[in-house]
């Protein structure tokens, strides 16, 4: 199982947000400096979001996740406001990173993930699934569907999605614990790679999230407040 150190970026600043609230925001500093300490530390994968792109549509902090990508070695993921195929062109072959993650879309307009894992192949592309009580959020988790959760990331099986970041938003900064049964029973309903978020603040959440069969677990707010030492998350990940 990989863990993502996550890099939430509004307004050029690392920030976390509880539960997705734009109000709530604490700032940590700079993202670029926070992409290398957790490379330094040990990280495979990065998890970056501009938020202002999540919440508007346009993506704010190019330049910001531009510089992470091009100064780190490992690998990034990115979402927040990748509605069109510009927006996937944008970050894929002007920034660099390694996996888009397709979130609004997959509801709204899926052949834009047909579209995309045609462009640039599976392993590029992940569908970001934000749920609250069962049901998906949408534009910046600001925008309630009817859409369940488990029954997106069947449709998306269906269309040879490779990889979903699942995230609990009620769970999300939080710092309660994450949503092991929900995320053990998408594990179980598609068989496709799933990454766990929200939630987490120990080493033994991130156990459970491995036990239930996800591949990656995101991890936030526990290593910038230090109720989890990165070394030691990266030790429970096997």
């Amino acid at each position: 199982m990989k863990i993502y150190p996550a890099i939430d970026i509004k307004g050029g600043k690392c920030v976390r947000l509880l539960r997705g609230d734009a109000n709530s925001e604490k700032e940590y500093g700079d993202p670029v400096e926070w992409a290398l300490h957790w490379e330094s530390l040990g990280a495979d994968w990065l998890h970056v979001v501009d938020l202002d792109a999540a919440f508007t549509g346009e993506f704010v902090n190019k330049d910001v996740i531009k510089e992470i990508v091009h100064r780190v070695k490992i690998p990034v993921q990115t979402g927040g406001g990748v509605r069109t195929k510009e927006d996937i062109r944008a970050r894929i072959e002007d920034v660099g990173v390694s996996r888009v993650i397709i979130g609004t879309m997959a509801v709204e307009d899926p052949s834009l993930i047909t579209w995309a894992k045609g462009e640039y192949g599976k392993d590029r592309i992940a569908v970001g699934i934000d749920a609250k009580n069962g049901k998906v959020l949408t534009r910046g988790w600001v925008q309630d569907t009817e859409v369940d959760a488990i029954e997106l990331a069947e449709k998306m099986r269906a269309l040879g999605v490779n990889t979903i970041i699942y995230t609990d938003i009620m769970r999300d900064g939080t710092l309660s614990g994450p949503n092991v049964e929900n995320t053990r029973k998408m594990v179980k309903n598609t068989w496709i790679n799933v990454i766990a978020s929200g939630g987490v603040k120990s080493i033994e959440d991130i156990v459970a999230v491995r036990d239930s069969g996800a591949c990656g677990v995101i991890v936030g707010t526990s290593i910038y407040e230090g109720t989890i030492d990165f070394k030691e998350a990266l030790k429970a990940r096997k």
